[in-house]
């Protein structure tokens, strides 16, 4: 991946760890056969891998993210125990 587009996204986003998230789930959206709805956001794409091209898009805000409340976290049910 372009270094360039690193610092740029990273900028634009503020988490890395965001980042990381959109990218990869980006990328398997482009690499992912069938369906039309994998293209590319940007244009001239036609030297560069999916992850240069998820960047690209993070940095030309074609793709964004949202933030979701903090919801209670729910409980697993408790393990019921065998006795011998």
């Amino acid at each position: 991946m372009n270094a360039d587009l690193c610092r740029q996204a990273a900028e634009k986003v503020g988490n890395p760890n965001i980042l990381i998230n959109m990218v990869s789930r980006r990328v398997r959206q482009l690499t992912t056969g069938g369906g039309g709805g994998n293209r590319p956001l940007v244009t001239e794409t036609a030297t560069q891998g999916a992850g240069d091209i998820a960047l690209r898009e993070v940095c030309e805000e074609k793709i964004g993210y949202e933030m979701i409340e903090d919801t209670p976290a729910i409980e697993p049910p408790g393990r019921k125990r065998k006795r011998a």
